[in-house]
């Protein structure tokens, strides 16, 4: 198996995601209590992870991770690929190992599975109503800066397999000129100049009125953020930039708003519900003795 991401140490994820489920350090801790207490050393399981809804599966390298750490010997048969559909009874994985260490990880490895295989299906149905019918099928989806401390790489990864792409992966990798910069530097044109005389690139600067593009496009600004307006005002400002940079609609947008924001020929629209509050997927496993 081999998963690898920029940024993100997957040997330290596993480590620490267990080290907290077994209270490793702690009083008492370090230790599955029922799994030793309850099931033989010896003892086998098989075990197999399936889907109970349709879905887009993100984490299955991720899960086949935690197993292996805890039964090196471990048998897995991975039956999906991150980014694929799957139907409602898909099998994603097949287990024979060690019952304890079957035990001791199908939580890290199920939860693993079930938010980021979340993320990635919400994902990639904004990307479905965002280019479907009154849409753009031009849209790009962008993912924002909402993400879980400590999850962000993985909940990027995840908005990726359902089709949307990163926008900034931090606060390093491009300046964001949203209303607080705005406030304290005196204006949007202000604000953009003191960035790009610092040498920063790219630029990104929020609008929220018609006004502030050309302010926002002669101070240097290399893309436009256009917060919170209706379609009829997006068109609009679309048609001032008229493809001087990229165009990206912001705010207020859901399943029934996207299509038409995007209709409005914006290169993008960005949606912060992805990683903040994308419902678990529902994804099971079943482990039988052997």
């Amino acid at each position: 198996m081999s998963f690898t991401l920029p940024g993100f140490d997957l040997d330290r994820f596993v480590r620490e995601t267990l080290a907290e489920d077994l209270g490793t350090g702690l009083e008492g801790g370090g230790k599955d209590v029922t799994s030793e207490s309850v099931i033989p050393a010896d003892a086998r399981f098989s075990g197999v992870m399936d889907s109970r809804d349709a879905i887009v599966v993100a984490g299955l390298p991720l899960a086949e991770a935690f197993f292996r750490r805890l039964d090196p010997a471990v048998d897995i048969e991975v039956l999906a690929h991150d980014g694929d559909k799957v139907t409602p009874g898909t099998d994603l994985m097949r287990i024979v190992g060690n019952a304890r260490a079957m035990l001791t990880a199908e939580r890290s490895a199920l939860n693993i599975v079930q938010h980021l295989s979340g993320i990635a299906t919400m994902a990639n149905e904004y990307v479905t109503a965002m280019r479907g019918p009154g849409g753009n099928p031009s849209c790009t989806l962008l993912d924002t800066r909402k993400t879980l401390p400590g999850l962000r790489v993985l909940e990027k990864y995840a908005t990726r397999m359902g089709g949307a792409q990163n926008h900034r992966m931090g606060l390093w990798d491009a300046a964001m000129i949203k209303d607080n910069h705005v406030a304290v530097a005196g204006s949007v044109a202000e604000a953009v100049k003191r960035a790009r005389d610092a040498g920063v690139k790219p630029i990104i600067c929020e609008v929220d009125r018609l006004d502030q593009i050309e302010p926002a496009l002669e101070a240097g600004a290399h893309h436009l953020l256009l917060d919170n307006m209706p379609p009829e005002v997006l068109k609009q400002a679309v048609e001032m930039v008229a493809g001087r940079v990229p165009t990206e609609a912001s705010g207020g947008i859901n399943l029934d708003t996207i299509a038409a924001k995007a209709a409005s020929g914006v290169d993008y629209c960005s949606v912060g519900r992805l990683t903040q509050s994308a419902p678990a997927a529902d994804v099971g496993l079943d482990f039988t003795p052997l």
